[in-house]
Formats: structure tokens, C-alpha cells, sequence
């Protein structure tokens, strides 16, 4: 089956999935949360070619922001030495300029976005810590402003970025904002699952394998209940980085055993695969879709 167009990244999905030109919230509750998502994030960076530039919480010591990135091998003091990966501060993004505003922090991001693009890498990603907006002393209001207000760095430019909440530092109110306000959400940790039903659609992020693989048939299951009268399904898993063959066995299990005369399944290469392998061309209500990353 051919190739569908890969849509827009959007909505809740693993940090594996980000790409060129996406802007993603993430939250943590704890001083060790989160630190898989930004070490997979800087190194995917670096795989594709990309500058990463690293804003940690300013109460971190270098030395533990670095040991934090590390992962045995020599990739990392090389990508240091070439200035692929660089660990900075949000302080140090805005000097000489004293306190934050928006269009200072959009004039050096756009300033190294084109200095990246200036010594060969193929774009920049960022990581910043929020926790710069105490640092600084800067208005929360403002840093609303800027991060619903920041299209513009990301439109047709080689620029991603993360921002990453603490959920004990910021209100409820602010997290709830910030989170609409990013036309990405991210898990906030490797290996999680994410469901959301919503028009007939089973939406399913992450990883489905052997440790999320109850919640993978009781979100399908929800999915086909919830469109029992229609008879009529979709599974996008277009935002799965892993899907076992367990779970696509499952799948495809309670597909058969359903009412369902139309039951759409979008995955990727790979996942379709596992889908086949399993038998998926075996059920006649089932409709295999496959999109590219």
C-alpha cells in the first residue's frame, strides 16, 4: 500500500517523534524526572547533524548537566569539541541585553539558528529549562506572551525546541496554558504510552510493548466500544516508536472478534510490518495505512 503524506507534527507524542520546525512542551515533577527526554533529545540531534544548544536549570552545576547528557563512548567530547553540543544558560543567551524580553530572546534564537546553519549543521534544537524565568526575575505574563507568540521561529526555519516546566515551580494555571499554548506536548518520560479517543479515533503515542501492553488493549478496546454503533474505527499510531508483535496481535484480536466493518490502522513502515506479519491482511475489516516519518 502506498505511502500516505506525513502530516504536521501535533498533539501528545514521544520526543523520538520531534522534528524540524516543532515547538514542544514537557512538564516534570521531580529533580530526576526528564532526564531521558533531553539526553534522547540532544543525541538524536546530534545523529541528524544538528546543533544542540542545552539551557539547563540554573541551579545545576555544569559538571552534573553534562554528566547528565553523557552516555559511554567518545561521540559526546567530540560533538563538545566541534561545538555541536553546547550547554548554556538563558542568561548567557541574552547578554548583554540585563533582563528578558521576548524580542531578545527571538533575536538570538533566529541569531544562532543562522549561526548553525553557518558552520554545516543541518539546523539547531534547543532545550531550555524554565526555570530561567526565576533566574532572571522575569515576569511569568511575558514569558507566556513569548511562548504563545513565537510562530515566527519556527516557520520555514531549521529551529526545534523544548521547553520544559517544573510542575512544583509553576501554578497549575500556567502549566495548563502553556500546555495549549505548544502545538506539541511531549511525554515526559521514554517507554510511556499515551491514549486519547476523541471522533471515532483511538490515538495512541509512545511505545507499545510488553510494559504498556495493558494499557494498549484497553484503549483499543475503549476505541471499538466507543464506535460500536458506527462500526467504524480509526487507530492512529502514527506517534508509536515501538509497537510489539504481543500488541499487534492484540490488535488485531479484537478487531476480529468486533461488530466493526471498517476499522483504519495508521502506522508506519515498520509497524505495518508486525501488522502483516500477523495476519493483518487476513481480517477484511481491517485497512493498513502507512505513513513516513
Amino acid at each position: 500500500m502506498a505511502a500516505a503524506d506525513d502530516a504536521a507534527s501535533g498533539g501528545t507524542m514521544p520526543v523520538q517523534q520531534l522534528r524540524a520546525g516543532d515547538h514542544a512542551f514537557v512538564s516534570y515533577e521531580d529533580d530526576d524526572a526528564g532526564r531521558d527526554v533531553v539526553t534522547t533529545f540532544a543525541w538524536t540531534g546530534l545523529a541528524k547533524r544538528e546543533k544542540v544548544m542545552v539551557f539547563a536549570a540554573p541551579q545545576l552545576a555544569l559538571g552534573e548537566v553534562w554528566n547528565r547528557l553523557e552516555v559511554p563512548g567518545p561521540l559526546l567530547g567530540a560533538a563538545r569539541e566541534r561545538g555541536q553540543l553546547v550547554v548554556s544558560s538563558m542568561r548567557a543567551l541574552i547578554h548583554p541585553a540585563p533582563h528578558f524580553t521576548p524580542e531578545r530572546q527571538w533575536q538570538r534564537i533566529e541569531e544562532e539558528t543562522d549561526r548553525a546553519l553557518e558552520e554545516g549543521f543541518r539546523g539547531l534544537r534547543t532545550y531550555i529549562d524554565m526555570h530561567w524565568v526565576g533566574d532572571l526575575n522575569a515576569d511569568v505574563a511575558v514569558m507566556m506572551h513569548r511562548e504563545s507568540h513565537a510562530q515566527h521561529l519556527f516557520t520555514d526555519r531549521p529551529y526545534t525546541e523544548i521547553c520544559a516546566y517544573d510542575s512544583r515551580w509553576f501554578t497549575p494555571e500556567v502549566l495548563k496554558a502553556m500546555h495549549r499554548a505548544h502545538p506539541c506536548r511531549l511525554l515526559s518520560r521514554l517507554g510511556a504510552l499515551h491514549a486519547e479517543h476523541a471522533d471515532g479515533t483511538v490515538r495512541l503515542a509512545g511505545e507499545a510493548d510488553v510494559a504498556t501492553r495493558e494499557e494498549f488493549v484497553a484503549a483499543v478496546r475503549e476505541g471499538l466500544a466507543r464506535t460500536s454503533d458506527s462500526g467504524r474505527l480509526a487507530v492512529d499510531m502514527s506517534q508509536l516508536v515501538f509497537l510489539s508483535a504481543a500488541c499487534a496481535v492484540d490488535l488485531l484480536r479484537l478487531v476480529a472478534s468486533s461488530s466493526h466493518d471498517g476499522v483504519q490502522v495508521r502506522c508506519h513502515p515498520a509497524g505495518a510490518r508486525i501488522l502483516r506479519r500477523a495476519g493483518a491482511e487476513n481480517l477484511p475489516s481491517l485497512v493498513l495505512s502507512e505513513v513516513s516519518r
